[in-house]
């Protein structure tokens, strides 16, 4: 069967008429029958019996309409989405972001970049690094930004922007001097705020403490870098967050200290390898590396 038998067969599924398939299918009745009559010449038998004005499915239909609906389903999405497509007057950039980027570097980034580009649709949507993967491999995001290179083979992970692992304390927990100096792990005092097994982050700062002979107890563990940086602002304790969200910090309620020894922290724009970006979004990203390190500098 052609794409247009299919087409005529599942609208007379649905509505049991040639006039009825017609108005669905905005063609003519003559146009319904002639290409029915066709698909069932070419199947070599009839796929309805006619009483009375209405077509009554045989069981070789139901059969047959079982195993070509999703083949329907694709070609409706895709005459949707090519009449979208023509029709629309503006851009549309599908972006992804991790949380912490979304809510640190992101809302700056964006009225930058909106003051050149007014009319351009963007969709914001934040995911993790595993999830936004799927989503550039399937075509449901345009790009992407997270703290993590998927090392994916059809991913481009290109960096934008790169700092250190920050630690963060309520404000008044260190003096004017020994702010200014980085802090290593035995230089981490009272509650600690840690972060989920599955961080890779906050597990290379875990080794680093080891490393020197400290062995962290957390008595708090987050899932995200802005509930810790929330913590650590409320006074509930100090924590060692991703440059980005320390950057973002209230400079009232938090002190930042340098991570010692360094550990680097990269901003990564993930695109699919087999989608280009268009230039609207290219110039998003440019905005948003750029706001990325002007807030670290």
């Amino acid at each position: 069967m052609r794409l247009r038998h299919i087409e005529v067969f599942h609208a007379i599924m649905q509505v049991g008429t040639i006039s009825g398939a017609a108005q669905v299918l905005h063609i003519s009745q003559p146009a319904v029958t002639k290409v029915l009559q066709h698909a069932e010449l070419q199947l070599g038998m009839p796929l309805f019996e006619r009483v009375r004005g209405k077509l009554y499915p045989k069981p070789e239909a139901h059969r047959l309409f079982v195993e070509t609906e999703k083949l329907n389903r694709d070609l409706q999405g895709i005459r949707r989405l090519a009449a979208s497509l023509k029709g629309r007057a503006v851009e549309t950039i599908r972006l992804v972001s991790t949380p912490t980027i979304a809510i640190s570097v992101l809302p700056a980034a964006m009225s930058a970049w909106r003051r050149d580009f007014p009319a351009t649709r963007c969709e914001l949507a934040t995911f993790h690094t595993s999830e936004i993967v799927n989503a550039l491999r399937l075509g449901e995001a345009d790009m992407a930004l997270s703290l993590q290179d998927p090392r994916h083979p059809g991913i481009v992970a290109e960096p934008i922007a790169q700092g250190v692992m920050t630690v963060i304390a309520p404000a008044g927990s260190w003096s004017a001097a020994d702010s200014l100096l980085p802090v290593s792990a035995d230089g981490l005092s009272g509650e600690l705020i840690g972060h989920a097994d599955n961080d890779p982050l906050g597990d290379m700062v875990v080794a680093a403490c080891e490393a020197q002979g400290v062995h962290p107890l957390f008595h708090t563990v987050v899932q995200t870098y802005q509930i810790a940086r929330s913590l650590v602002e409320a006074g509930a304790g100090m924590a060692v967050v991703d440059p980005f969200t320390a950057a973002s910090a209230v400079d009232s309620k938090v002190q930042r200290r340098a991570w010692a020894p360094a550990i680097p922290v990269q901003l990564f724009l993930l695109t699919a390898s087999h989608a280009p970006l268009s230039h609207g979004a290219r110039e998003l990203a440019n905005s948003i590396g750029a706001t990325a390190r002007a807030c670290i500098e």
